[in-house]
This record gives C-alpha cells, sequence and structure tokens, in this order.
C-alpha cells in the first residue's frame, strides 16, 4: 500500500493507492484538521452559558423553565452549526469507470457523485481571484455541460495538494486517446 501525505495548518492530503485489490483505484483525500481553539472556545460558551442560566435562577429567582430553554437551545445551535461542518473531501478514482466525487460531514452524512470517464473531456486547475483573497480551484470540464464541475465543493487546498490529484485525474481521463486526436503534430 503506497500513501502519501502532505499537512499544512489547515488541511491535510492523504493519497491511497494500491490498496484495493484491484491495485487500479486511486483515492484521494483532503481532510479539515482539527483545530483545537475552536472546541475550547465551544466549551468555554457552554459553561458561560450555564452559570448565566444558574446566576439567574438561584440570583432572581427564575424559574427552572428558563434554564430548560437555556439547555435546549444550545443543543439545537450545536447540532445544527455540527450538522453542516465539511470534515473531507475525496476523490475516488476508478480509471476504467469513471471519478466519485465525496463529501463527508461531520454529522456522519456523506454526499457522493459519479462522473463517467467518458464525460470528463479535461481536467482544470483554476487560480480563484475575489477581492479579498487568490486561491487554486479544481474542476472538471465535462462534455455537453455548460459549466464546470468543482471537485472540491466546500474546501479550498493549496495548490500543492491539487497537482497530484490533477495529474491523477489526467492520467486517468486520458482525453486524447478517447476523443480520437493525436497529440504529436503531423507533418
Amino acid at each position: 500500500m503506497a500513501e502519501k501525505r502532505i499537512v499544512n495548518s489547515k488541511y491535510m492530503y492523504i493519497h491511497e493507492a494500491g490498496k484495493w485489490p484491484s491495485q487500479t483505484i486511486d483515492v484521494h483525500h483532503v481532510i479539515i484538521r482539527k483545530n483545537r481553539r475552536w472546541i475550547m472556545l465551544a466549551c468555554f460558551s457552554a459553561v458561560v452559558l450555564l452559570l448565566n442560566a444558574l446566576y439567574l435562577i438561584l440570583a432572581q429567582d427564575m424559574l427552572v423553565s428558563v434554564l430548560l430553554l437555556y439547555l435546549i437551545t444550545g443543543v439545537v445551535v450545536f447540532r445544527l452549526l455540527r450538522k453542516n461542518i465539511v470534515e473531507k473531501e475525496s476523490v475516488v478514482i476508478i480509471p476504467s469507470f469513471g471519478v466519485q466525487l465525496e463529501t463527508h460531514y461531520r454529522s456522519g452524512r456523506a454526499v457522493r457523485c459519479f462522473v463517467p470517464i467518458d464525460k470528463i473531456l479535461k481536467p482544470i486547475l483554476n487560480e480563484c481571484v475575489t477581492p479579498v483573497t487568490c486561491y487554486w480551484s479544481l474542476a472538471l470540464l465535462l462534455r455537453e455541460e455548460d459549466e464546470l464541475m468543482l471537485v472540491f465543493k466546500t474546501l479550498q487546498p493549496p495548490l500543492k495538494m491539487l497537482l497530484p490529484i490533477w495529474k491523477a485525474l489526467c492520467a486517468a481521463s486520458d482525453s486524447s486517446d478517447r476523443l480520437g486526436t493525436k497529440s504529436d503534430s503531423q507533418g
């Protein structure tokens, strides 16, 4: 099993090749590294909210229902925030069939999208420039589609993590063979 890792402060890239029985499936994961500061901030906020509720109950003779309201509101907000947090996005390349794009959420939900290999014209690296930032994205140019399909819909991994995935997608799609064109010049 060949495994390659690239790590920076925000993301971790893992490339698994040869792990599967057929030895041809190529899996690329981009994982968000857990931020311990966010966890500490959430715990601190929960403690402050609980202490505030206890103070209101003890000092001002508030009803116990206020405490229950605080707790229920906190749980609901926590669940809603946790539901849509992306944990990792993966690209599973099966050269003879296609590419499966996966998004895994912290709640355990996974969204998968399969793109047949015949539909992929070319994988493209885009430089996205906004007024605030500049980042790279990986997209697929699809046959009979007006728009590009983003490989990573939520995450914005750096270029050094996108390059191996782009090279693997180029090798798998190998658009020059399927389109019937030759890469060498004819004279």
